[in-house]
């Protein structure tokens, strides 16, 4: 009796490559490839490092990613008051 799905070697190799080479994050190559996170985590672990090392990298990209988005929200936020100060002191 077989437990679970069986992935082939080269499989392995390609969803890992995914992570490592390209940059995309465990979840969502998970879910393109629909398999458990859990299981990509270990194929990584097994093939180039633990898995805290993995979900560090995780967690440093998507610190990056937000505080990309925390300088452009900023950006917005300083032009709106700009705006709006220079609305304010306009005759009615």
């Amino acid at each position: 009796m077989s437990k679970g799905k069986r992935y082939t070697q080269q499989f392995k190799e390609e969803a890992v490559k995914q992570i490592v080479e390209r940059g995309y994050s465990v979840a969502e190559v998970a879910e393109r490839l629909g398999i458990c996170t859990k299981t990509l985590y270990h194929w990584k672990a097994s093939m180039h490092g633990s898995p805290q090392q993995i979900k560090s990298s995780d967690d440093q990209a998507e610190i990056i990613r937000l505080k990309v988005e925390l300088m452009r929200v900023t950006e917005e936020r300083d032009i709106l008051k700009k705006a709006a100060k220079y609305f304010a002191s306009q005759p009615g």
